[in-house]
């Protein structure tokens, strides 16, 4: 299905009236669009619309998510699977801050002991990147699950592509009145989060970028703070605290993210 995108080349741009002015000297130069595309509402829909779900993928994603075996696709395991689920899907690069998130879980026993943690980002072996920073986050990812213990609470999955398996899977982690954390150091627009929001997904998102102005703070989700991670840390933590004790104020959080994504 063609729908605009967020970059275009100039032989491909379908919002003309929405460009960043470019230099006439190169006219192969690309245009940007300011208007994101959104997130495509057949594939990233409620949680609670139970009968338009892609329940096919439902036993790949149990798998993906609780299989206790290592291989290509996901390591390390979740023991305590009753928790919730913080979830983050993102590049493993310095901006995109998952190793950030990582060390912020690993260093917070209230945040360890309320919920299990899912990154889906990258591969495992580092020497398969030919991104140096990517091999460096590699690296580090895995030196993170060691130093903080985090097997048993932590699976990391390896970068999805299935747009259809990705929709139910966000759907799948708000089954388990989980969250979605976006936690990079700046992000311009942030589809990710469009996309857990529309899934009925409460999000954290940076306060760094368009993210900031999508979600209303302690309304429609919540903005974090990305350089400093113990106050995002307990931030999180905080939700699901309240959550335990009224479960209602997740649904309450989950419904005005639909709403402000619908306004």
């Amino acid at each position: 299905k063609e729908r605009p995108g967020q970059y275009e080349s100039h032989d491909a741009f379908t919002l003309p009236g929405l460009c960043r002015v470019v230099s006439g000297i190169n006219v192969y130069d690309p245009k940007f669009n300011i208007a994101a595309p959104g997130a495509d509402q057949s594939v990233y829909f409620p949680y609670t619309e139970t009968g338009k779900r892609f329940t096919s993928f439902h036993p790949a994603i149990e798998e993906l998510l609780y299989s206790k075996v290592d291989n290509d696709e996901h390591i390390g395991y979740l023991a305590d699977r009753k928790k919730p689920i913080i979830f983050s899907m993102a590049r493993l690069d310095t901006v995109k801050n998952l190793t950030g998130l990582t060390e912020w879980y690993g260093k917070n026993k209230r945040l360890r002991s309320l919920v299990n943690l899912v990154i889906v980002g990258a591969f495992f072996n580092p020497s398969k990147s030919k991104d140096r920073e990517e091999m460096a986050e590699i690296k580090k990812m895995h030196a993170l699950i060691e130093k903080y213990q985090l097997k048993g609470q932590i699976r990391w999955i390896a970068a999805q592509t299935d747009r259809n398996r990705n929709g139910e899977l966000y759907r799948c982690i708000a089954d388990t009145k989980g969250a979605f954390v976006q936690p990079a150091l700046y992000e311009a627009f942030g589809l990710t989060v469009i996309e857990a929001m529309n899934c009925g997904l409460p999000t954290f998102a940076t306060n760094q970028g368009g993210p900031a102005e999508i979600i209303v703070d302690g309304v429609s989700g919540f903005h974090i703070n990305p350089t400093n991670g113990d106050e995002s840390s307990n931030k999180i933590a905080d939700f699901f605290e309240k959550c335990k004790t009224n479960p209602a104020y997740w649904n309450q959080v989950s419904a005005d993210g639909l709403k402000r994504i619908n306004e």
